[in-house]
């Protein structure tokens, strides 16, 4: 149903009945490696490219979400997915594999909630009694797509960050025990003009702002409502811009309730990342693995993440376009079984 001016309630309540991430070695490395629930030791995957790597993330998330949910890939009815690569290529292959009726998404790096959004939505309707969403990314598919090669060992400035290799999947069902998806806030495209491709925090604050501002306004909910409100990859420039901005707009934020997706995957301070991690698959990950897992201890009741994603391509960036940005949140509750 939709609620003020671009939000959706879920009346139904969809659960996740079941998710999982795979992560690449430096994710492994980080704060929340025991939340994951596999850790390549190698990028390449032993894998033929960057790009089958990525791909085969994203197979066994999907594969491991299903089993997770005590499923059989025959219950689902469709698959919600997108990622970063030129046609969206490892979704389209991974769904080749799955096998089931698909529906390829580009949302950048805000993909894992719009596909979340779009699965429950999927389920509320009744136009599915579940749906499998899920995303992707692979540090050096990104880096070689969108920046430079890995081999050729360019020097990157402390404002770029750090694409995150892994994949997150989670299916969304009608009926079933887990988390409960509450409603999402579909965000609005905003371009304040940035063009350094090196800057992406602070070219996505804005519309991490805009859709929170949203979300709040639709909802009548504030930032007191939720345990926990995390921005998917804005890291280390662009959350205290997004947290300055809320702020001038009379919005606050307390530091314990307001974190960021590409802050939590890494230890940054003693990792290479830069200014922290991006990609589809940062958000992700923090969620379908730390965060849900959060929210089934009881540690958390109720939740806000707001995936952050760059419009942009190798194409704009020579034409000289700026960025244009967008942000998708969605609201995760505990279910009945965790004291919701």
């Amino acid at each position: 149903m939709l609620q003020g001016k671009q939000s959706w309630w879920f009346e139904s309540k969809p659960v996740i009945a079941g998710a999982a991430t795979v992560v690449g070695p430096d994710e492994g490395e980080g704060p929340l490696a025991a939340d994951f629930d596999f850790v390549h030791p190698e990028l390449d995957m032993q894998q033929k490219s960057w790009e089958k790597a990525e791909r085969l993330l994203l197979e066994q998330a999907s594969e491991f979400a299903i089993q997770n949910a005590k499923l059989q890939k025959e219950d689902i009815q469709f698959y919600v997915g997108g990622d970063l690569m030129n046609q969206i290529i490892s979704n389209s292959f991974a769904a080749r594999k799955l096998g089931l009726p698909y529906l390829g998404v580009f949302g950048a790096c805000s993909t894992s909630m719009e596909t979340l959004a779009l699965a429950a939505q999927l389920v509320d309707s009744g136009a599915a009694q579940k749906a499998l969403a899920g995303t992707c990314s692979h540090n050096c598919t990104a880096e070689k797509q969108f920046r430079y090669p890995t081999e050729y060992g360019s020097q990157k400035p402390p404002t770029a960050q750090y694409t995150v290799t892994g994949a997150g999947a989670a299916v969304v069902s009608s009926a079933g025990e887990g988390p409960i998806v509450e409603c999402a806030t579909i965000g609005k495209v905003v371009d304040l003009g940035i063009k350094d491709p090196f800057n992406m925090g602070a070219a996505m604050a804005p519309a991490a702002v805009d859709t929170i501002q949203a979300h709040f306004n639709d909802t009548g909910r504030s930032p007191g409502d939720y345990d926990l409100i995390v921005t998917g990859d804005l890291a280390g420039v662009g959350h205290p811009i997004a947290n300055d901005l809320l702020l001038q707009d009379g919005v606050p934020m307390n530091h314990t309730v307001f974190n960021d997706c590409g802050l939590m995957v890494y230890d940054v301070k003693k990792q290479k990342v830069q200014a922290g991690g991006s990609g589809c698959g940062c958000s992700a990950v923090v969620t379908y693995g730390h965060l849900l897992k959060r929210i089934n201890k009881g540690e958390l009741k109720r939740i806000l993440v707001v995936a952050t994603g760059a419009l942009l391509s190798p194409l704009s960036f020579q034409q000289g376009e700026s960025i244009p940005c967008i942000a998708h949140a969605v609201a995760i509750a505990a279910g009945k079984e965790h004291g919701a």
